[in-house]
């Protein structure tokens, strides 16, 4: 199974972007999309944003995941 997790766009540097995940900030590579802007919600999938986001898909995307993390834990 593959997953792709939305995270928040604080920094542009190229083609590499600093992504916040809930707190935790990874660079991902951005070579997949066009015009991405700081402050953007981009789908990550193995280090790649693969898409771009609306604010409130992102947010119901990281609620379903919080819903799942509390069933399992």
């Amino acid at each position: 199974m593959c997953l792709a997790i939305p995270g928040k766009v604080l920094k542009i540097e190229g083609q590499i972007a600093t992504v916040d995940f809930g707190g935790a900030r990874r660079e991902v590579r951005l070579d997949l999309l066009k015009g991405v802007r700081n402050g953007a919600y981009v789908l990550v999938h193995t280090g790649y944003a693969i898409q771009v986001l609306d604010e409130s898909r992102a947010r119901e995307i990281l609620s379903t995941w919080e819903e799942v993390a509390l069933a399992s834990g």
